[in-house]
């Protein structure tokens, strides 16, 4: 089996590079105003908002108006949505939705969606032009029978997380920035048995996560993985070009184990699991909170915000730690294309005007109208660059919430720019990305595999117990009940009972087909 990883070369993008397009497009795209329906689903907006302004503006430009016919706005899971709206059976022209690659690809190729491999190939230029630069997304989204069906949300930028360190704290104690695993123990003990907050207290948090995963994510300084794409638990492809799982390897074992004893000594956030998404406020707004592996924009944003709180608060990037091996990489980037986006149903009486409106928002108006909202409102053109006022990047509310209130960065088919979050990016994250940049830490994402009916079937049977009996067993480890390393061949044989052999049997199955055709 080849092993088809997209290359790093491919999936880099520099930080402020402006995206090429292929031609501008005729415009209006119809003479007349066309109203398409739309169903849009997604976890910031149960609904399609006819008044956002990025709507408005691509209406007066495209002449197409998009009319909202969302189901399942009751609902705030975009698969119970999708659900309700193929068991409807009367689609819109257009389907839009968080997770949509799965129904498309499954249903496309039944009649309920239209492939868009010749809609594309005759109507769409800039879209073409994407994947002409981009080789081996195309792949990543085709259905079985070698069709696609959406066109995607491409996600833009090379690093989404990173660690994070208390350097005043490191100040404090006279310590150096951790260069490998070894170092980071050291480090984190001296956190917690040195009181480097100074309140006399032994109460420092050493190691804390506001996504539990997070904490799985150290089986890496072990050698082993969590994940296999920028979604937590997934598959992965072996050096050997076979899709596994991370948790079934032996490297995973050692890491966990590694994980329960760093847990046991204190090391890590004894409300790991429980804690959730205020950890990193709490603590580091309470002082207590030693070194993370978190968001660079987000997490860059602390200095300033404990400045004058804190006395010599300085929170900033480090280097991943060396593994026990000697290797150096960063398991979380960002993955070049999203199983977001939108299709045209079979009911789409208009496919190549839709098709060109797709086309539309992979042009430079229409990108930098997804990207940045309207132009005079959020942002203005300034020495051939997007930049957004000042009022949106001092605002207490978040630029990124900013823009989905006005219809911007919205989960649709689009290709998203960086540049966008660069601007309010802080400069000690930008100086963080740069250090990240002087080595080679990124690995190869697993982007996916679609499955044929027979396929499917196996996996939606088998797989969604198995990961809930390693989620378990994970967690039960880490807690303290049972011990990874006696209980591993009990843990594997019941994973072959459960049938994980049938899922990878059935998954490098697709996989071969869908890469290697």
């Amino acid at each position: 089996m080849r092993n088809f990883n997209l290359s790093l070369a491919m999936l880099a993008t520099t930080a402020m590079t402006a995206p090429a397009f292929a031609q501008d497009i005729d415009l209006p795209i119809v003479d007349e105003p066309l109203e398409l329906t739309i169903h849009m689903h997604w976890d910031r907006a149960q609904g399609y908002d006819e008044n956002y302004p990025v709507e408005q503006k691509a209406r007066e430009l495209t002449n197409i108006h998009l009319v909202d016919a969302t189901a399942g706005k009751n609902s705030t899971d975009p698969m119970e949505a999708m659900n309700l709206l193929l068991a409807q059976g009367d689609l819109p022209d257009i389907v839009g939705s968080q997770l949509i690659l799965q129904p498309v690809n499954q249903y496309g190729p039944e009649g309920a969606f239209v492939p868009l491999n010749d809609l594309v190939e005759e109507h769409a230029p800039n879209i073409k032009k994407f994947w002409e630069e981009h080789p081996g997304l195309v792949e990543a989204i085709s259905a079985h029978d070698g069709n696609y069906y959406y066109i995607p949300y491409l996600p833009d930028g090379k690093y989404g997380r990173a660690w994070f360190i208390r350097q005043d704290w490191l100040d404090t104690l006279g310590l150096e920035q951790p260069d490998t695993v070894d170092e980071l123990y050291d480090v984190l003990v001296a956190f917690r048995d040195q009181d480097p907050n100074g309140n006399g207290k032994k109460d420092e948090i050493p190691f804390f996560v506001r996504d539990w995963e997070e904490a799985i994510r150290l089986v890496t300084l072990w050698d082993g993985r969590s994940s296999g794409s920028d979604t937590p638990h997934d598959f992965m492809v072996n050096e050997a070009g076979e899709i596994v799982h991370p948790y079934a390897q032996e490297s995973y074992r050692d890491g966990l184990a590694n994980i329960v004893k760093w847990y046991e000594e204190g090391l890590i956030d004894p409300e790991v699991f429980t804690r959730g998404t205020s950890a990193r406020d709490y603590l580091l707004g309470e002082n207590l909170g030693g070194v993370t592996h978190d968001w660079f924009a987000s997490t860059s944003g602390y200095n300033a915000a404990l400045e004058g709180k804190i006395d010599g608060f300085n929170f900033i990037p480090f280097l991943p730690p060396k593994s026990v091996s000697g290797k150096r990489i960063e398991e979380h980037r960002r993955i070049p294309i999203k199983p977001d986006g939108w299709a045209i149903s079979f009911s789409n009486d208009h496919q190549v005007e839709t098709i060109k409106y797709f086309d539309f928002w992979f042009s430079e108006q229409g990108s930098l109208l997804a990207n940045f909202g309207v132009e005079g409102e959020t942002w203005d053109m300034v020495d051939g660059a997007p930049v957004f006022k000042d009022e949106v990047l001092n605002s207490e509310q978040a630029v990124n919430a900013q823009l989905w209130a006005v219809g911007a960065q919205i989960k649709k088919g689009y290709p998203q720019d960086y540049r966008y979050e660069w601007q309010w990016t802080a400069d000690a994250a930008r100086k963080g990305i740069e250090l990240y940049d002087s080595e080679d830490l990124l690995v190869d994402q697993f982007l996916g595999v679609s499955m044929n009916k027979e396929e499917q079937a196996v996996y939606d049977k088998y797989w969604p117990s198995i990961k809930t009996y390693m989620l378990e067993r994970q967690q039960a480890w880490v807690l303290g009940t049972g011990d990874v390393k006696q209980d591993w061949d009990g843990y594997l044989a019941t994973l072959d009972n459960m049938g994980l052999d049938q899922v990878l049997e059935v998954m490098n199955a697709a996989y071969d087909r869908q890469y290697e055709g």
